[in-house]
């Protein structure tokens, strides 16, 4: 009984999250270096920044990551409904067959984004799976950020999410790749910052 409420409220939040981030109007700028990739292209942004994100036309189909906790399952619902392809674990619960999955995804074809601070934080700081992924399936590494000219922030959130207010500018920065023999999680951390600042400006 519990899960088929998860499923429903999951349903209805990815449809009203559907409607309410096509009222965004968002303009993307991509580094050409990651406009020429043509497939495998694993996307890392910060936790809180997803919404403000699912406002941009992807590349492709995109696999996401999402727990295997209970909230996960009507994250699940809503990323499925936003046309998203999920794959379940994290770094704290089945983690190695999230990543097998992550990549078999890569290897076929999709994309893959990574929200690479979570799923607990701390905000900002990179944990390793999105690296792993892109050098296990020889994967361009794309550090993304977004911002908002106006928005609720959840101050109290380790995430600081951030939900745009309908109708607001959103601007959407595709870094330049970073190279994945070379990175770590630092490199990578910093590669998404400068997308952020970069994201800021354009507003």
């Amino acid at each position: 009984m519990l899960s088929r409420v998860r499923t429903i409220l999951g349903t209805l939040l990815g449809a009203f999250v559907g409607v309410w981030v096509r009222t965004l109007r968002v303009r993307v700028e991509i580094h050409p270096g990651s406009k020429a990739v043509a497939e495998r292209r694993v996307l890392a942004f910060f936790h809180g920044q997803q919404m403000a994100l699912l406002g941009a036309r992807r590349f492709g189909r995109t696999a996401v990551l999402v727990s295997h906790s209970s909230d996960g399952e009507i994250q699940t619902r809503v990323m499925t409904w936003l046309g998203l392809s999920v794959v379940r674990g994290s770094s704290s619960r089945g983690g190695a067959a999230g990543l097998r999955g992550i990549v078999r995804s890569l290897t076929s074809g999709d994309d893959a984004a990574f929200a690479v601070d979570g799923p607990r934080g701390p905000f900002g700081i990179p944990k390793t799976g999105a690296l792993v992924a892109a050098r296990a399936a020889r994967a361009a590494l794309l550090p993304v950020a977004s911002a908002c000219r106006a928005a609720w922030v959840l101050g109290r959130a380790w995430d600081r999410f951030e939900i745009p207010l309908p109708f607001s500018r959103v601007t959407v920065v595709v870094g330049a790749p970073v190279p994945v023999p070379d990175a770590d999680p630092d490199t990578l951390g910093a590669a998404i910052h400068a997308a952020r600042r970069r994201a800021q400006a354009l507003l």
